[in-house]
């Protein structure tokens, strides 16, 4: 399982480098603090009606933040030299009436793995650092194209997690850390997008995954993390694992912030004239939740067993929030698919898909797994346990013609342990405690799923719901987590000290 794992005990003492970062210009306008968590229209207000400070201002007040914090969080691991530039060309648009949507001017960073021109994309390791990219992936160009301004890169678990090794640590970019504790588990692998929107150091960000890769990073740091349907958002222009399990998604401080980016990223200027653009915010209204259908497993099943679901106490706050907002709660069980056969199929695909990838990038040191693996082995030495998921993978003999079949029957299993309780109690969504592990199953399937913060744990740690549904249900689990949010306002903020300090470090 990639972009899961719990284990947080290894820490580098020096900080993510930033490559061809520049000093950011004095600020026309301060910008005043408490601006690092304001919302996507509370920074537009400020940028726009009220005119409190510009999209420059907000970038050079977030670079500076950066430097001040992130050498305690290893968050970032590149800023982009152009984003001063594009920040003033966006203000030059909107002082000349021109406003392109709800994100122009809002700076976003965005996860490692994904190509943003002029920069790395090196999913943290040394082996794939060369020539800078040439053409952002469509994702980011969409970003772009509704106004955003690419602030920087986020650091990962190397390689997404193919690497092995622990959640949120690469090579290039040393250990990120979870802001609301040096010893908290940070997640993987979209590591660093979910510390730096907690930390305040980006309103938004980009993260991509596999099984986990979103929905494990932003419950652990107290973000929302939305996962998609698999094949809704383009997934070009990223590093990939699987066709069949790869998607990108927001990662940000609000569920309506998430909708916002989710609209940005969708739409695609290429579609054909006439095509329905989906408004991913239309159901984020009060009362959300009145009238509902939400299930909640209370029972997990594997052939002849069943086991009992034990709950914490906070969620089943989430339950009563959810029941005092109007929704109808409904127990549910839920069949666990046979997973036995996962890792293997995932690992066929992801020899295949990375041998492609690493072949066509331009201006490498590798040009294949292989490679990669060897490179490796020259600069840190050759040892036994340092790279045991890459040789894993490369090992792999399966070809696609033999993965086929194997793939469809587990997917059906996957989609089928989702679609029967939905189907057979009418549901509209499924939450449960992402302590359950429910989102491994439901990434499987394809499907996507929306984690809440839900307010502080025993420790003090964030505490997270977990929403989920069927295929193509982004708007209905938008509207559903919204509601929750609105209702609990359950979100907590780091206690972050500078420089160089982090809550109980």
């Amino acid at each position: 399982m990639f972009g899961i794992g719990h284990g947080l005990n290894v820490f580098v003492s020096h900080a993510a480098p930033f490559v061809a970062a520049q000093k950011s210009k004095t600020a026309s306008n301060p910008v005043p603090p408490g601006t690092e968590y304001a919302t996507v229209q509370q920074l537009g207000e400020q940028m726009g009606r009220l005119g409190a400070f510009t999209a420059a201002d907000l970038v050079g007040y977030l670079q500076a933040r950066i430097r001040t914090l992130d050498p305690a969080l290893n968050s970032v691991i590149e800023l982009n030299p152009k984003a001063l530039e594009a920040a003033r060309e966006l203000d030059r648009e909107r002082a000349s009436g021109k406003v392109r949507g709800p994100l122009h001017g809002i700076p976003i960073l965005v996860k490692d793995t994904v190509e943003v021109e002029g920069m790395q994309a090196s999913a943290g390791a040394w082996g794939l650092v060369g020539a800078p990219v040439s053409k952002s992936a469509p994702i980011v160009q969409r970003l772009i194209e509704q106004g955003a301004v690419i602030l920087g890169t986020t650091n990962l678990t190397e390689m997404a997690g193919f690497r092995g090794g622990p959640d949120g640590y690469s090579s290039r970019g040393g250990q990120t850390r979870n802001p609301h504790g040096a010893d908290a588990d940070v997640g993987g692998s979209s590591s660093g997008s979910a510390a730096a929107v907690a930390a305040g150091l980006a309103p938004l960000a980009v993260g991509t995954e596999t099984n986990g890769s979103i929905i494990v990073p932003a419950a652990l740091n107290g973000v929302v993390g939305l996962k998609p349907s698999v094949g809704l958002l383009n997934r070009e222009g990223i590093m990939p694992a699987s066709r069949r399990q790869d998607t990108p998604g927001p990662m940000t401080r609000s569920v309506l912030d998430a909708a916002l980016m989710l609209n940005a990223m969708t739409n695609d200027p290429q579609a054909p004239a006439g095509a329905q653009a989906v408004d991913y915010t239309r159901q984020l209204v009060p009362g959300a939740l009145l009238g509902k259908r939400i299930g909640y497993p209370t029972t997990f099943s594997d052939g002849a067993t069943t086991l009992p679901v034990v709950n914490s106490e906070q969620f089943n706050q989430t339950l009563e929030v959810l029941r005092k907002q109007g929704a109808i709660l409904v127990p549910i069980n839920m069949r666990l698919a046979d997973a036995s056969r996962y890792d293997e199929l995932l690992f066929g695909d992801v020899k295949e898909e990375l041998n492609g990838y690493l072949a066509k990038r331009e201006g490498l040191p590798v040009k294949s797994l292989k490679e990669l693996i060897r490179f490796n082995d020259a600069r840190e030495g050759i040892q036994a346990d340092h790279q045991p998921v890459l040789k894993e993978i490369d090992a792999s003999t399966l070809t696609p013609e033999q993965s086929q079949a194997a793939w469809d029957e587990l997917l059906r299993d996957f989609r089928g342990t989702v679609d029967e309780p939905i189907k057979e109690h009418n549901l509209d969504a499924i939450v449960s405690d992402f302590d359950s592990n429910s989102y491994f199953g439901v990434a499987a399937a394809g499907y996507p799923g929306i984690t809440v913060p839900s307010g502080a744990t025993e420790d003090g740690l964030p505490g997270s719901a977990y929403f989920f549904g069927t295929a193509g249900s982004e708007a209905q689990l938008l509207a559903v987590a919204y509601g929750y949010e609105q209702a609990s306002q359950a979100a907590i903020k780091p206690k972050l000290s500078a420089p160089h300090a982090l809550a109980n470090s």
